[in-house]
């Protein structure tokens, strides 16, 4: 695909949130109730350790939020200037300023709604052992509407995109947006691709995630997520079984099937497509050379879309994926080196 046909051709909608993200020990998790490998949403109880982290650990701030996470490991793979866009809601103030500047010298285009009520998002990220612990509070990004969406401004990058790309997480937000998004890209053809996001999503917002998951021409998740909706639907523990059948779950376009990707960190990803089976063995990484496992599927998310938008085969989207999420477990927090060094086969 030639470079200028890959303007503004993935737009993301998602909670962009700033990272505020250290390593701790396991004490802190045992304060504030949480576990390792988990993301929940903060509630009251976890307000105070946003300060507690930026006072009494060094932390790093980077552009996160798991949908804009994945969209920017996407423009780093492409290389291309505005192959990318996102839309979500920050507020108006120093934390906003830097998620934007963060977004926009990453080289994605962004589409802020600007809520000057309400401060900018954050995720606290707490490592402990390679492993992490997300605590997310929305603020700003809890306050996304429609009508931005909907607005002139947006609308046309809507129509120039030719991919879309959301996560459960947005569930939370603003569903509408992403049925709006959907219902656009099943009338024009093009594709409209979700993460199931967290476990916590399928078990408690699963209203509105079964009336955005018909839209959905690609559905990415982990292996607890898959587990999670396997349960809930009745359909067993077989990961291989659930992904079959979240295969043939009700579709609104029916000009091709739809396709579940399910990672499963060091072990084989599986990829269910036209009702087959196929499985991918991950870039094996030592264990010393694990920095943190801290946005590693977003980062294969990423990868992934780098080539699905060029129209490339599963193997090289699954195997671009592979190497964005090993180039991103090898730094600290979702970061990449300077330029990627990806090729295929």
């Amino acid at each position: 695909m030639a470079t200028n046909q890959l303007d503004g051709c993935l737009l993301g909608l998602c909670n962009p949130l700033l990272d505020i993200s250290a390593s701790t020990g396991s004490d802190l998790l045992q304060k504030y109730d949480l576990k390792a490998g988990n993301a929940i949403l903060a509630e009251a109880k976890h307000l105070p350790l946003y300060e507690e982290l930026i006072k009494n650990y060094q932390v790093d701030y980077i552009a996160g939020g798991a949908g804009q996470n994945s969209i920017r490991a996407t423009q780093w793979m492409l290389q291309v200037p505005h192959a990318t866009g996102y839309i979500g809601c920050i507020g108006n103030d120093d934390y906003g300023k830097k998620l934007k500047e963060a977004a926009e010298k990453d080289g994605v285009t962004t589409h802020y709604l600007v809520d000057k009520s309400t401060s900018t998002g954050t995720c606290a990220v707490l490592v402990i052992d390679k492993e992490r612990s997300l605590v997310a509070n929305l603020a700003a990004a809890n306050n996304y509407k429609k009508d931005h969406f909907d607005s002139q401004e947006i609308q046309q990058i809507v129509q120039q995109a030719k991919f879309f790309y959301t996560t459960g997480f947005f569930l939370t937000v603003s569903p509408d947006t992403q049925v709006a998004m959907g219902k656009h890209a099943m009338e024009t053809n093009k594709y409209f691709m979700m993460n199931l996001s967290a476990p916590f999503l399928i078990n408690f917002f699963w209203d509105p995630m079964s009336k955005v998951l018909p839209y959905t021409d690609v559905v990415f998740s982990n292996e607890s997520e898959a587990e999670t909706l396997g349960a809930k639907l009745g359909w067993g523990n077989n990961l291989e079984e659930i992904a079959l059948k979240l295969c043939e779950w009700p579709k609104e376009n029916k000009s091709r099937t739809r396709m579940v990707i399910f990672t499963q960190g060091a072990n084989q990803t599986i990829v269910c497509k036209d009702g087959k089976i196929h499985k991918f063995t991950p870039i094996k990484c030592a264990k010393e050379e694990i920095v943190d496992v801290n946005g590693a599927g977003d980062s294969f998310v990423g990868g992934f879309l780098s080539r699905f938008v060029q129209g490339k085969s599963v193997d090289e989207c699954v195997s671009a994926g592979h190497y964005c999420a090993w180039e991103c477990i090898r730094r600290s927090g979702c970061t990449f080196p300077p330029k990627p060094s990806f090729s295929y086969p």
